[in-house]
């Protein structure tokens, strides 16, 4: 491998979680962000109190995502071999903290719309 293109990192992902479980999360991370969208578009500002909410649910998000990530990979934290394994699991947490957090809000603003103030 000589160069990394997009399609190597397509097959390496489908590799480790399954081809159907894959798109499967691809799907869900697309459904979720369309939601995200629409309801920041909807409401025309961020509502303080859901987004401490989300915040709050990201170290939950961050160690749900490393957990299943060492899961799907069959690995533990004693088979990281050096930094480089570090600075994926930290991208990985980081992922997973953002994902959980904006997943929390976008239930919690569809669950409980904006009320109007007028």
């Amino acid at each position: 491998m000589k160069e990394l293109t997009f399609e190597t990192l397509i097959a390496v992902f489908e590799e480790i979680f399954g081809r159907g479980l894959f798109w499967v999360m691809v799907a869900v991370a697309v459904v979720v962000t369309l939601a995200y969208l629409y309801v920041l578009i909807r409401d025309r500002s961020v509502s303080w109190r859901k987004f401490l909410w989300a915040q709050l649910s990201m170290p939950v998000g961050a160690v749900l995502a490393v957990l299943f990530v060492l899961r799907m990979t069959r690995s533990g934290v004693s088979d990281m071999g050096g930094p480089i394994d570090v600075i994926v699991l930290l991208g990985v947490a980081a992922a997973g903290a953002v994902g959980l957090a904006i997943l929390v809000y976008t239930v919690e603003s569809l669950i409980r719309p904006k009320r109007d103030e007028s």
